[in-house]
């Protein structure tokens, strides 16, 4: 019989099943050892359950059985991308405790680390998340650009990644001869990387339809998740610590805070683009600004007043909060880390309702969310 004359299906014979898959814990595209369950209609998601814990460390148990300054290495094995601004707010913490004054040129020093680490971060980002999709040459282009801070890095603390440079009342040493130099090269380079990132991929047609209007996270639902940084901001909501909780000599520098207006996965790709331009403007002005002096403040012990403590700044994924409970001795008796990542991956199963499966490898690389900073 031709199939010309053949009936059409009733919708009861259409009907599908729903069936679950997992999508990691060993993965590329969950970007760490965290594992996506994912009730499936098809390929369109019905449900997401992250499950976490499978690189759980318990340091904020480890915390409790060392003294402060011993402390400070744990902190850079958390959000390790942000490794010298995760130092910096337990270090922050402490001081704040203690009413420790850190030297000016000490401050300096960590705004210009740390707005170097904003940079090696979000390339790093850039290169990853556009693998994700697909364009596998953009990942060679962040890590070029990486490289030459993490050079940078290694010539000031010897390491690479987790760098330990932070001390309770400033930074274990001073900058080299050749550090202000580098870091105009690496200014100059940067305005040049990031609008090439914008010539390679921004206005590529298949890039903008994996990102337009793909995980859309309202103003509202990002404030009431708690989320923060480019996620927050990719929402439309102007935050950020460094502008509206302004520590260290941040008010000294003239920057603007991205903001996007659907908060979809494009306009957090291109929050992060533009902060990476930000940061520059901040570098360039700290390196002519830098004053001479010591880099640590003279504590002889480490001993905060009995009593609850609480600090925060803006590391590249947002706001990391360092809370500890001091009874006065040489250790802490409770320490909490409030991780930027955690409340960031709290809004993926609301924003990937709805999607298709590929999409979540889209949602998820958007959120940039670095999994030992949530399995601490």
């Amino acid at each position: 019989m031709s199939l010309l004359n053949q009936t059409p299906q009733s919708k009861d014979a259409l009907k599908t099943e729903e069936y679950w898959i997992n999508m990691g814990p060993q993965h590329p595209s969950t970007h760490g050892v965290l594992r996506l369950v994912m009730r499936l209609d098809g390929e369109t998601v019905l449900e997401v359950v992250p499950h976490l814990g499978y690189i759980h460390r318990s340091m904020e148990r480890m915390c409790e059985w060392d003294v402060y300054p011993q402390l400070i290495h744990l902190t850079d094995r958390m959000d390790y991308l942000s490794a010298m601004m995760t130092n910096w707010a337990y270090v922050q913490a402490v001081e704040q405790s203690m009413g420790v004054v850190v030297p000016e040129r000490a401050e300096y020093i960590r705004v210009m680390v740390a707005e170097l680490n904003r940079l090696s971060s979000h390339a790093m980002w850039f290169g990853a998340y556009c693998m994700d999709l697909g364009a596998a040459s953009a990942f060679f282009y962040g890590f070029r650009e990486r490289e030459l801070v993490v050079d940078l890095f290694e010539t000031i603390c010897g390491q690479r990644l987790t760098y330990n440079y932070m001390r309770i009342g400033g930074v274990s040493k001073d900058l080299t001869d050749d550090f202000v130099p580098r870091v105009r090269e690496i200014c100059e380079t940067f305005k040049r990387a990031v609008d090439e990132y914008d010539a390679l991929v921004t206005g590529n047609v298949i890039f903008e339809q994996r990102t337009k209007g793909i995980g859309v996270l309202s103003a509202e639902k990002a404030v009431s998740y708690g989320c923060g940084g480019p996620v927050l901001r990719g929402s439309g909501v102007k935050h950020d610590l460094r502008k509206d909780d302004p520590y260290s000599v941040y008010p000294r520098f003239q920057f603007d805070v991205p903001v996007g207006t659907k908060g979809d996965c494009y306009d957090r790709y291109k929050v992060r683009l533009e902060e990476m331009r930000q940061s520059v403007r901040i570098l360039e002005q700290a390196i002519q600004q830098i004053p001479g002096g010591p880099v640590i403040a003279d504590v002889k012990a480490v001993r905060p007043p009995k009593g609850e403590y609480y600090a925060r700044l803006e590391t590249a994924r947002g706001d990391m909060g360092v809370y500890f409970v001091s009874q006065g001795g040489t250790k802490p008796y409770r320490m909490k880390f409030r991780s930027a990542c955690f409340s960031n991956l709290s809004c993926m199963p609301e924003i990937s309702v709805g999607w298709k499966l590929a999409d979540v490898v889209s949602i998820l690389g958007s959120l940039d969310v670095v999994i030992p900073d949530i399995d601490r």
